[in-house]
């Protein structure tokens, strides 16, 4: 009888990286988009400060979300230095893939 390899237990797969892309015409920024469907946390924690606030300086590799899927939380980095300008979505909110969540300038 055969069996097939499976990951540990506990492992988790790396999250996808957001989606960056200019922002809608009449703004300037980037726009980070939900890699992947899921839950929308702003922290890391209930009562925690949240990851980014508008009008926040962030450097690429910082998080700057958790979208949780069927019960992994993956933590989102940006891509890129700059300021939030924008947040879309509200924490706790069920974001669907490609959804813009906030923008970078």
């Amino acid at each position: 009888m055969q069996t097939e390899a499976s990951a540990p237990s506990g492992a988790q797969e790396a999250a996808p990286a957001p989606v960056q892309e200019a922002a809608p015409a009449g703004g300037s920024g980037t726009t980070v988009k939900a890699p992947i469907v899921g839950t929308y946390y702003a922290a890391s924690a209930p009562g925690k400060p949240p990851f980014v606030t508008v009008g926040q300086r962030i450097k690429k590799g910082d998080v700057i979300m958790i979208i949780e899927t069927m019960k992994l939380m993956n933590e989102i980095q940006s891509d890129i230095d700059g300021v939030v300008s924008k947040i879309f979505v509200k924490d706790g909110q069920a974001v669907e893939f490609d959804q813009p969540i906030m923008v970078i300038e």
